[in-house]
């Protein structure tokens, strides 16, 4: 007969255990990266602040101005203020939408994280589709609805990719100018 010895971390081992820290290191990821997609937010701020400063210097033209090369400078100033704003706001909308994305993402790794990890839930299928109705209940996109049916229906995700892009910029709501 043969003796296995074990080691006092083989006892606490298990498949288990080890598919929740990673799905818990995936959220710890994303959490930061969304962290981190903060700086977006200061390059847009840096942006409106380089607005607002146009925005002065077009009013300083027109309180002193005249009409000829003044009138000339006011349009060229009035026309990159106009263009920054539209930046922008497009800005803002994609990190809008990458905002969502990854919150949605996050939740959706907790709770399996939550399911794997219960002994008693992991094995029950009503609790997987809760699960997936509480997945999909969360989702605010078109894309992120139709990406969770695809899936469902058990396509690829490289199928899914090369079939969303043009998809998701049409139904998602982002404003190009």
């Amino acid at each position: 007969m043969t003796t296995i010895h074990l080691q006092p971390s083989d006892i606490d081992w298990s498949q288990v255990h080890e598919t929740v820290r990673m799905i818990n290191l995936a959220v710890a990821q994303i959490e930061m990266s969304m962290s981190e997609g903060d700086d977006s937010v200061d390059t847009l701020t840096s942006t409106f602040t380089a607005m607002a400063a146009r925005v002065q210097q077009i009013e300083q033209q027109v309180k002193t101005g005249g009409e000829t090369d003044e009138s000339a400078q006011i349009i060229g100033q009035c026309e990159a203020v106009t263009a920054d704003v539209q930046h922008a706001i497009v800005a803002f909308q994609f990190y809008d939408k990458l905002s969502q994305r990854l919150s949605h993402v996050s939740d959706t790794l907790g709770s399996l994280a939550e399911l794997v990890g219960d002994n008693v839930r992991i094995y029950e299928p009503k609790e997987w589709s809760l699960l997936q109705e509480k997945i999909k209940s969360k989702y605010t996109m078109p894309a992120e609805h139709h990406m969770f049916d695809l899936i469902m229906q058990g396509m690829t995700i490289e199928e899914i990719l090369k079939q969303l892009p043009s998809e998701m910029n049409q139904n998602d709501g982002i404003e190009l100018f």
